[in-house]
């Protein structure tokens, strides 16, 4: 058997080389502000987490995944809580001063913190995220801030479970006794599963789920590890001794927004942020319970997996036969959480991307047939894509401009040895404005004789009363020459809008004959559009006509064969009976004559005998007995009258019972009662000349010769089946009609696949 794959790897493929091929481009999508999914499908034990999570050394693609995201958006992320995500699955975005309160409101909470970048990492994963080769998209929005945050549920037993919830978990508890009831356990609390809710832009969601805000590869991937793949369900099984009891879902949220036209802070609307989303599902393998020898809780599970999976299957052919056929069928989403949840994905609001890993096991081939099957038919389908996201219509480079400019005033302050009230140019001036003036003397009158120290100081003050009386009136004739100047510059500013609010309102007398034609024209096409409509169903009922009338016309014409087929027969047959009837009527006319003949000679013989007896009495004696001549004699003597032929040895004076000859004039009484059922078998009984009664009557069965009695009754299968009975009439001596019967049909149908 052979199937056919977008990309087939082998058993020796390196990991790079799978998420270069698959997820790179679901995770720049992300960045893009598209959102994605990624499915691992397959058999129990064929690699699916392994290809997920990854092994020491050798990271999957989740921490392939998250490194390129942060390789990508590091130097652009926004400071923690900037974006703030809300419970009906959007994003808000607070100022500088907002984060940071709820900063040092979620430091005084004793709520424990989530791992930091510089912590030492965890032994187990460490390894899992040493991705030297630095993948990062191309394609970086750089006038935007970015924030990433990270949930991970899973669902159990077609029930949604939050795994970064703090409260306990134990995924060993609850334990279950032989009769598949959990154990009492008041030290332990299960955890709440979780609903899901359908957002605003009828996206799907978990509502209440637990969402992490990380800044790094490391922290993201140590949520992942320690907080949720930890709680995960596990169990040993036949054939899998670590055997995924759930679908797990993890889930990536970017968020980004533009800075403002500076380039400082973030932009505050709501509507320029984009959250996109990048949902990597480990999914439970499907098992037979035969093999796996579950039993209990285990078996309940893989009755769930299988369900869920199932329902799964059934989506995508569903959605694959209304693409083909162009039916309208109902996609069962609600079957199952498992695709209710990624409703929105099937409907076109992402990529989709699916791996399906095989173990070349001979015990397993049953099973992978099964899943290269469904994974080759889930290809066929098609999903719309979501158009992109409008700019903001900011100019861009706007974060460095804004850098080089900090980084030029930076340099300009250490350049001064300490901060700047105003900008340069402006305190200098300054600087040289007051150097001008003469210094001011000393003051301190130390001796009342002293005449020196206020003469100078009116002497000064005077120098400085003359200078700034100069500057003054400098400054008047500055401000006159710059007031003629903006004179001047709203002159020239109101002659150019004069000339451009003229041309503007010449643009707007063309934009609004244009638009005039075009509204003309499309009131024209509007009803160019009614009119070829109109026509297209006017042609639509005509084709229709004329397909039913050609298919009239083939029915009148073959009925017209048949008629003239069957007309032809009937003259055939016509032509038969009455060149039969000819000779019936011929032989009985002759032999009718014969017997006539044959009569009258017994008659003329007789009478002969009867005058010579009496011609022998008269002539004579009495006494001697008349000798009667035999009949050879009198053969031989001609007669006188006719010759008469020799007497038939017995003449057929008995009375018979008298009938009706059968010509081809004879009539036919069709008895059909009252509650004759008409059938469609082709073999009808036609009867011509007949004279139809419900009941016979004596008057009825004195005009005919022949009668027949149609009889319907319920064969042993269920059909009817029709008798005709047919017989002669006859007259009785009482002078009454008598039937005799002489011949049974019977019409029946029966089923060729009986």
């Amino acid at each position: 058997t052979q199937y056919s794959f977008k990309e087939v790897f082998g058993t020796l493929v390196e990991q790079k080389e799978l998420f270069d091929v698959v997820a790179k481009p679901l995770v720049e999508d992300l960045i893009r502000g598209k959102n994605g999914l990624l499915f691992t499908y397959g058999v129990t034990g064929s690699g699916k987490t392994h290809t997920m999570t990854g092994s020491p050394g050798d990271g999957g693609l989740l921490p392939r995944c998250l490194a390129m995201i942060f390789n990508s958006i590091g130097p652009f992320q926004a400071k923690r809580f900037v974006f703030k995500l809300d419970d009906k699955n959007g994003v808000d975005v607070q100022s500088e001063v907002e984060a940071l309160l709820e900063r040092q409101r979620r430091e005084a909470l004793p709520i424990p913190k989530t791992p930091a970048g510089k912590k030492q990492l965890d032994p187990d994963f460490a390894d899992m995220i040493d991705v030297h080769d630095g993948c990062r998209a191309e394609e970086v929005d750089e006038d935007n801030v970015y924030a990433v945050f990270v949930s991970y549920v899973e669902i159990y037993n077609n029930y949604i479970y939050d795994l970064l919830e703090e409260a306990p978990f134990d995924s060993i508890k609850p334990k279950w006794n032989s009769c598949n009831t959990p154990v009492r356990n008041g030290d332990f609390v299960p955890p709440q599963s979780k609903i899901l809710r359908e957002d605003q832009n009828h996206n799907m969601y978990v509502t209440g789920c637990t969402e992490v805000e990380v800044k790094s590869t490391e922290e993201a991937f140590e949520v992942f590890w320690r907080a949720g793949q930890k709680k995960r369900r596990i169990a040993n099984t036949q054939l899998n001794r670590e055997s995924s009891r759930s679908h797990s879902v993890f889930i990536i949220k970017l968020a980004q927004a533009p800075l403002d036209a500076d380039g400082d802070n973030v932009l505050q609307e709501k509507e320029q942020i984009t959250l996109s989303q990048l949902s990597l599902v480990d999914l439970a393998g499907s098992e037979r319970t035969t093999r796996t020898k579950a039993e209990g809780s285990r078996l309940r599970e893989a009755g769930n997996i299988n369900q869920s999976l199932m329902t799964l299957r059934t989506c995508i052919e569903v959605l694959r036969e209304n693409q083909l056929y162009g039916t309208n069928k109902m996609v069962p989403y609600r079957d199952s959480k498992l695709t209710h949840l990624f409703k929105n994905y099937f409907d076109g609001e992402g990529k989709v991307r699916m791996i399906v890993c095989v173990n070349p096991k001979a015990e397993d081939y049953e099973e992978s047939l099964q899943v290269m099957r469904f994974a080759e038919m889930t290809q066929e389908v098609e999903v719309a894509r979501p158009v992109d996201r409008p700019l903001c219509g900011l100019t861009p480079g706007r974060r460095l401009r804004n850098q080089a400019f900090r980084e030029e005033l930076s340099r300009k302050l250490q350049l001064r040895g300490g901060p700047v009230a105003a900008g340069p140019e402006e305190q200098s001036a300054a600087e040289l404005f007051f150097q001008s003036f003469p210094p001011l003397p000393s003051c301190e009158l130390l001796d009342i004789n002293d005449d020196q120290t206020l003469p100078k100081l009116i002497e000064t003050l005077e120098q400085r009363h003359k200078m700034r009386q100069m500057l003054a009136e400098e400054f008047a004739k500055n401000v006159l020459a710059f007031k003629t100047m903006l004179q001047e510059f709203d002159s020239s500013v109101a002659s150019k809008e004069n000339y451009i609010q003229g041309k503007l309102a010449e643009k707007e007398k063309t934009i609004t004959g244009q638009r005039t034609e075009m509204e003309r024209l499309e009131k024209k096409i509007k009803t160019l559009e009614y009119k070829m409509e109109i026509l297209e169903k006017t042609a639509t009922i005509y084709e229709e006509d004329k397909r039913n009338l050609q298919q009239e016309l083939e029915s009148k014409s073959q009925k017209l064969q048949r008629q003239a087929s069957d007309k032809r027969r009937l003259e055939a047959r016509l032509q038969g009976m009455v060149a039969e009837t000819s000779l019936k009527w011929e032989k009985e006319c002759e032999r009718r004559v014969a017997a006539k003949q044959l009569e009258m000679q017994n008659k003329l013989w007789v009478k002969d005998e009867k005058l010579k007896q009496l011609k022998a009495i008269v002539t004579e004696p009495r006494a001697e007995r008349p000798e009667r001549p035999s009949r050879e004699r009198e053969r031989e003597k001609p007669l006188p009258r006719s010759v008469s032929p020799s007497p038939a040895p017995a003449v057929p004076v008995t009375p018979l019972r008298p009938r009706r000859s059968r010509s081809a004039g004879e009539r036919w009484v069709d008895h059909r009662p009252a509650g004759h059922v008409p059938t469609e078998t082709l073999l009808q009984p036609r009867v011509p000349r007949a004279i139809t009664v419900e009941a016979p009557s004596e008057r009825a069965l004195a005009r005919c010769d022949r009668y027949l009695l149609t009889h319907q009754e319920l064969a042993s299968d269920g059909e009817i089946q029709t008798k005709l009975i047919k017989g002669d009439v006859f007259k009785t001596r009482g002078g009454g009609q008598a039937v005799q019967f002489t011949d049974v049909e019977t019409l029946r149908q029966e089923s060729p696949t009986g």
